[in-house]
């Protein structure tokens, strides 16, 4: 039976690999920060199904060496899914130090234990922050880590992901090596906690967006980023390359019509342009971190990779949603 190790188990997207690598007949070795976590996920594998008879985790992270070679240790493949994620900008210590030295680890460690494939989670923030203004974006573009209006965020996955191509080189490839960079991942949790990047829809869902404000995202289901990360660790030619995941664009109007038209009275039902956006970030603190996003168009839906080399297929973003805002409503946030 094969070994996979999936850093930040407790995660929304690793707890998803966890799940789909169990079902598929894989022992999975998992890290978490803290001992009181393991209950956490060994219940929202039971609830969903998923036997954890192959589950093993091990209490380490991305700021120290201990705890890594237990973790390592037999594993065939790594999924180095951890890395720091939050709404606001926080500080380039939260986001870059802990993502850049947390990647070098995870390889350093890999390489070690004589791993086959490491699959990194990067994101599509490694790719959109170029310097120049275009629609539609692809693998080969990369985001400049010195450009003065690129987040945090941005730059901790951008370096992250250079840190981890530059170790490959340096090493002589010492293992098998591919990238995932997904766009904003919605899409039910099997824990009791919905992920940074399902407040999106979140806001709408409840309320706390009573206009629609003009932000364009590209968006893809956490299970479908899961079952990318599998699929690039078991296909040869996944090799040396980057897939950005998207399923398709919508903008939050767009999302607010697809809740309303499901029965989620709460969704706005006006969109503002961004004119008015920018007056109303001044007194609002999370409008304010997306004013540079603001009737913006960055799309990766055009870049095919993931789907002509993975034989990856996507669901509907509408299901996505419904779902998440299904499960929002189900954990009594709706008011």
């Amino acid at each position: 039976m094969e070994k996979v190790l999936v850093t930040g188990a407790t995660g929304y997207i690793a707890l998803h690999c966890v799940q789909q690598l169990l079902d598929q007949g894989y022992a999975v070795n998992g890290s978490i920060r803290s001992p009181e976590r393991k209950n956490e996920v060994i219940e929202a594998l039971k609830n969903s199904g998923t036997s954890t008879e192959n589950l093993n985790l091990y209490v380490f992270d991305l700021t120290n060496d201990e705890g890594w070679d237990d973790g390592m240790e037999g594993c065939d493949y790594l999924l180095h899914v951890a890395s720091p994620l939050a709404l606001e900008n926080h500080t380039e210590d939260y986001f870059v130090k802990p993502a850049v030295a947390g990647a070098k680890r995870a390889l350093k460690f890999a390489k070690k234990h004589g791993v086959k494939k490491v699959v990194l989670t990067s994101s599509v923030a490694a790719i959109f922050e170029t310097g120049e203004e275009k629609v539609f974006y692809d693998e080969s573009d990369w985001s400049d880590p010195d450009n003065p209006n690129i987040s945090n965020y941005a730059k901790s996955k951008t370096l992250a992901e250079k840190a981890a191509w530059e170790f490959l080189k340096e090493e002589g490839n010492p293992f098998d090596f591919a990238v995932i960079n997904p766009a904003l991942v919605i899409g039910p949790s099997l824990s009791g906690d919905l992920g940074v990047s399902n407040s999106a829809i979140e806001m709408v869902v409840t309320g706390k967006m009573p206009l629609a404000i003009p932000i364009q995202f590209g968006f893809v289901d956490v299970r479908d980023v899961a079952a990318a990360h599998i699929l690039a660790m078991q296909t040869d030619a996944s090799n040396g390359e980057r897939f950005a995941l998207a399923e398709r664009d919508l903008w939050y109007k767009d999302i607010a019509k697809i809740l309303k038209d499901n029965g989620f009275d709460k969704a706005p039902k006006i969109a503002v342009p961004v004119w008015v956006a920018k007056i109303l970030g001044n007194f609002n603190k999370q409008l304010k971190v997306a004013s540079p996003f603001l009737g913006r168009v960055r799309s990766v839906v055009k870049a095919t990779k993931a789907k002509d080399i993975l034989g990856w297929k996507p669901r509907s973003s509408e299901e996505s949603i419904i779902e998440i805002a299904n499960q929002i409503k189900e954990m009594g946030l709706i008011k």
